[in-house]
């Protein structure tokens, strides 16, 4: 007996589900699909070395980026990562080194911040810090 043979002949399959709206400023695609499954966010902004890196292979290789920026000044490429845990972030950073970054500088993501989203109450100074 197969599998097809132990369902009901009136079943159908289960249609796949549909992709949460997309925010603003973030893609439906497949790296958007990944993220929930990687809870730590961060930003990698990487100095080539004597040869630049190639994004589509590093994007390839490492599950990690969701996406990057090319950039013009003190560093080339910033590139958008959602990891799994501290562990996986450190070997993100030992694969970039290993594909020729000269300098790679990795910042933890706090929060996301999109633009119309209710602002946060203003911060209060104690009467005691004003000068």
């Amino acid at each position: 007996m197969t599998c097809a043979d132990t369902a009901p002949p009136e079943s159908e399959p289960e249609p796949e589900p549909e992709p949460e709206p997309a925010q603003r400023g973030t893609s439906a695609g497949p790296a958007a699909r990944r993220a929930p499954e990687r809870p730590l966010l961060a930003l990698a902004r990487v100095t080539y070395g004597a040869v630049p890196l190639d994004f589509e292979e590093v994007a390839a290789r490492i599950p990690a980026v969701q996406w990057g920026l090319a950039l013009a000044g003190d560093a080339d490429l910033e590139l958008h990562l959602a990891c799994v845990d501290r562990r996986e972030l450190r070997e993100v950073a030992a694969g970039l080194r290993r594909a020729g970054a000269a300098r790679i500088r990795v910042e933890l993501v706090l929060r996301r911040l999109v633009p119309g989203a209710a602002p946060l109450p203003p911060a209060t100074t104690p009467r005691s810090a004003v000068v």
